[in-house]
């Protein structure tokens, strides 16, 4: 990655009649950044609640312009990468920068593959269980415990790194599989080598030992979809999380575990639960008009989940390929319960009505992936983890681009305003 220089400066004026000079970088694409780093030698912070305004790092990985609705993965824009290339492409071209020729996309998958199977003892972890224990909880742990296997991951080598980027994407729908066997009390399937990433998960997911089960190519597809729209975000909660914790030198698995945390959250990972929830809570299409006015009302706390994005304040880009998608499998799979009627409903209401019209608040991809898992058959409570589980990539792409910059590397150490008490003692009796 290139060093950043600075191109500009700017000038920063205090009314008490200091002033600092400030390097100021370009970026190549969106906005330019004001170096701040001097100003500490001056007694002196920059006070940003939820570092919305603060660049905390350099990356080439992805972009994302939310007034214009673009999202691109090292230069290539998202529904292009979802409608052309399958999900492992985009996870070669976001871990190595470019997209892999047809061998190097044989070889990538092969050795995939080859790492799909967990360690045995793992079934032993998850019967520390409870049964009803929410997936995430069981995937927070599980992934954590891969640290306890590959002791050799703490090599910080470029081979490291490499099988550690194998490992985690060969082992995360293996153990997302296992959470969701587990909770309904149905054995544990192994991984088939001979399907495809999305195909193989879903037969992880779905077969019995009683009979047969072949992977709709459908459902494969729409699958391999929502693995790739959710592949990498920027630097959203989750991703700075994961470089937070990867900042102190760590073992990889535990940076990603900490990354899953951060996606637990329903402002995060669990929008597209929440987005379902709301559906069932509607019940019906008669009662749509009732919610519809609840969400005008600017008095009332009522919120809509699915509509509008804080990043986005154009038409999601992920979400027109998950519309499509949605509409495919819906299609394929011939199903018409009252949520989906809800669903259908609550779209064209969206995509007509002018209230959601100025305001932007186009159905997102949380909308379009709940409604396609629910049809699949995935329990919401697994919608949290599969995100995890595609997002695996992008977390792993930063945390090898951090060890790519060791000259320059420091721990996160954000600073505070302080607001407690000043200095005081305890009164002698």
């Amino acid at each position: 990655m290139p060093k950043l220089h600075p191109t500009l400066k700017a000038e920063l004026h205090l009314s008490d009649g200091r002033t600092f000079e400030l390097p100021v970088y370009q970026s190549n694409l969106g906005y330019d950044a004001i170096g701040v780093e001097s100003l500490q030698k001056e007694k002196l912070f920059t006070y940003d609640q939820g570092l919305t305004s603060t660049a905390l790092c350099e990356s080439s990985i992805t972009y994302i312009d939310g007034n214009q609705g673009i999202l691109l993965h090292r230069g290539y824009p998202i529904d292009e990468l979802a409608m052309q290339k399958s999900y492992l492409d985009v996870c070669y071209l976001l871990l190595e920068g470019e997209l892999p020729t047809p061998e190097q996309l044989d070889t990538f998958k092969k050795e995939i593959s080859s790492h799909y199977m967990v360690n045995e003892q793992f079934t032993r972890l998850f019967q520390g269980f409870r049964r009803d224990s929410h997936p995430m909880a069981i995937m927070c742990a599980a992934s954590s415990a891969l640290a306890a296997f590959y002791h050799d991951m703490l090599d910080d080598t470029e081979e490291s790194r490499e099988k550690t980027a194998v490992r985690l994407l060969a082992k995360m729908p293996t153990l997302a599989a296992m959470c969701y066997k587990y909770n309904i009390g149905r054995p544990f399937m192994y991984p088939q080598n001979n399907l495809s990433y999305a195909g193989n998960f879903l037969y992880m997911m779905f077969a019995t030992p009683c009979e047969p089960y072949e992977v709709n190519p459908v459902l494969e597809k729409a699958m391999d979809r929502i693995f790739t729209l959710h592949a990498d975000h920027e630097q959203n909660a989750s991703t700075s999380s994961v470089r937070s914790v990867a900042s102190s030198g760590p073992n990889p698995f535990a940076c990603i575990a900490a990354g899953i945390a951060s996606l637990w959250g329903p402002a995060h990972g669990g929008a597209n639960e929440a987005c379902i929830k709301i559906l069932e809570e509607i019940g019906t299409v008669d009662r749509i008009p009732e919610y519809i006015a609840r969400a005008k009302d600017k008095n009332d706390p009522f919120r809509l989940m699915g509509f509008g994005h804080r990043v986005y304040k154009n038409y999601d880009p992920r979400a027109k390929v998950m519309r499509e998608t949605c509409h495919e499998v819906l299609g394929e799979l011939g199903i018409n319960t009252p949520l989906l009627e809800v669903a259908m409903e609550l779209e064209r209401i969206a995509l007509s009505d002018p209230y959601f019209i100025e305001r932007k608040l186009y159905p997102n991809v949380d909308f379009y992936s709940g409604i396609i898992l629910q049809a699949i058959g995935i329990p919401t409570s697994m919608f949290t983890v599969i995100f995890a589980l595609a997002r695996t990539v992008g977390w792993i792409a930063n945390w090898k681009e951090m060890h790519h910059e060791t000259d320059s590397l420091k721990i996160v150490r954000p600073r505070q305003i302080y607001t407690g008490h000043k200095e005081r003692h305890i009164e002698k009796a």
